[in-house]
């Protein structure tokens, strides 16, 4: 049965099961009218193409899949990051596959519990350049393996690629380097219009908002190292 949900202020029609639905049980919402995105599974032949995978984590990909591309329409991307948000702004941590981006904002969350600080989400939020010129990131039912990913919109305050490294120093990162590492943790589009419109909001993220470089141990550190030079309040002050 197709349900509604509302999903980075866009309403959203999916039909969907097991993980997938649980997950988006926080974004369940009761309007009328047109769907901005309807989401359909191709989970059956993703699992013709990766038989090893569950049908669970078949629907779970697939949807989220055909969610990002289309989000792509309303001026959206999604990064592959984990999202941690202190001070009332989204700080969004990206890096390959297992090189700590979640433990990293997990220190966020222990270090700065009494600034409020939570995970937004810890595997695929949303970002979207809005009206008011502002880039904000958003919860989505697509959150790895964390079970809940609130329904929030946070402004964007930094994005960081993060490396291992036996001493925790952060830099500025340029808008070369950091480009092509982020074209590697973004859902690429069909066709050339897509890859336009990619690369084009990819330009205006590099624009609006700052990107780091992060090199960091897994020690509290690490925190407090990238915390203070990324807060916004902190350089806003």
């Amino acid at each position: 049965m197709t349900e509604r949900y509302q999903i980075a202020e866009l309403l959203v029609d999916m039909d969907t099961f097991g993980r997938t639905k649980a997950q988006a049980q926080h974004y369940r919402y009761d309007a009328d009218g047109e769907a901005d995105i309807v989401v359909k599974s191709n989970a059956s032949s993703l699992k013709t193409e990766q038989p090893h995978l569950s049908d669970d984590d078949c629907e779970y990909i697939s949807t989220g899949s055909n969610f990002y591309r289309q989000l792509l329409k309303f001026d959206g991307m999604v990064l592959h990051s984990s999202a941690v948000v202190v001070d009332g702004y989204a700080y969004l941590f990206t890096a390959h596959s297992g090189t700590g981006k979640s433990t990293h904002t997990k220190l966020w969350c222990k270090e700065f519990a009494d600034k409020g600080a939570y995970i937004l989400n810890d595997d695929k939020p949303a970002l979207r350049l809005m009206d008011d010129g502002v880039f904000y990131a958003y919860g989505t039912p697509w959150s790895g393996k964390a079970t809940y990913s609130p329904n929030r919109k946070v402004p964007l305050g930094g994005v960081c690629l993060l490396h291992r490294g036996a001493e925790n120093k952060i830099r500025p990162c340029t808008a070369k380097e950091a480009i092509f590492f982020l074209l590697t943790q973004t859902s690429r589009p069909i066709g050339q219009m897509g890859n336009d419109k990619i690369l084009t909001l990819l330009d205006k993220l590099l624009t609006k908002v700052p990107v780091w470089h992060l090199e960091c141990n897994m020690e509290p550190e690490a925190a407090h190292v990238s915390y203070n030079a990324m807060s916004m309040k902190e350089r806003n002050e």
